[in-house]
C-alpha cells in the first residue's frame, strides 16, 4: 500500500459546531428552565410540575441533535475510504453494506485534478480516472489532492511494462501459393 486516505474533513465542520453548541444550548436551556423561565413567559407553567418535564425535553432535543445529525454525519465521513497501490487504486464505501470499485493503474489513461475555491484553499479536490471508457471514476474530496495525484503518476511509472504486442502480420504465405495463419 502507497497511501491510505479518507475525504476532507471539512464535511465535518457543521457536525462539528453542533456537536459542541448543542450541549452548551441544552445546558443553558436546562438552567434557565430550573430558574423559573418557563413560569415567567407563561404564567400558567408556575410550580414545579412542568419542570422535569420540561428538562427532558431539553435533554431530548439535545440528544436527537447529536445522535440524528452529528453521529450519522461522522459515520458517513468514515465510511469512505481511497487507498492507492503499486497496481491499482481501491475506494471503499459504508460500513455494515460495504461496496467498493477497483481501478487497475494499467487501464488509467488520464489523471485530472478540479479544486474549488474551498477546495483549493483545503488543499483538496476531485480527482478523476479516466480510463478510455465513457464515464470515468471520480474520486470527491481527496485531502492533499495534487500530492495524492503525484503518488498516482508515481505508481504508474513504476508499473512493469507491458508485454509488447507483436505488431507484424500474423498471416504468412504458405509453400504453395496458400493464405493461412
Amino acid at each position: 500500500m502507497i497511501v491510505v486516505t479518507r475525504q476532507q474533513a471539512r464535511r465535518l465542520f457543521l457536525p462539528v459546531a453542533a456537536f459542541i453548541l448543542t450541549p452548551a444550548f441544552a445546558a443553558f436551556g436546562c438552567a434557565w428552565i430550573v430558574q423559573g423561565g418557563p413560569a415567567r413567559v407563561l404564567p400558567v407553567m408556575s410550580g414545579g410540575e412542568w419542570t422535569f418535564w420540561l428538562l427532558l425535553a431539553c435533554v431530548f432535543l439535545a440528544l436527537l441533535v447529536l445522535l440524528g445529525y452529528c453521529l450519522p454525519k461522522y459515520l458517513e465521513w468514515l465510511a469512505v475510504q481511497y487507498i492507492l497501490t503499486s497496481r491499482r487504486i481501491i475506494a471503499r464505501f459504508g460500513m455494515l453494506r460495504r461496496h467498493d470499485w477497483q481501478l487497475s493503474l494499467a487501464a488509467v489513461r488520464n489523471v485530472g485534478l478540479r479544486q474549488s475555491l474551498i477546495q483549493r484553499t483545503l488543499r483538496s479536490g476531485n480527482i478523476s480516472l479516466d480510463t478510455g471508457q465513457p464515464g470515468g471514476t471520480l474520486m470527491p474530496d481527496v485531502p492533499e489532492a495534487a500530492r495524492f495525484r503525484s503518488f498516482i503518476l508515481e505508481a504508474i511509472d513504476g508499473l512493469p511494462p507491458a508485454p509488447a504486442n507483436d505488431s507484424g502480420n500474423t498471416w504468412t504465405r504458405r509453400e504453395g501459393g496458400q493464405d493461412g495463419w
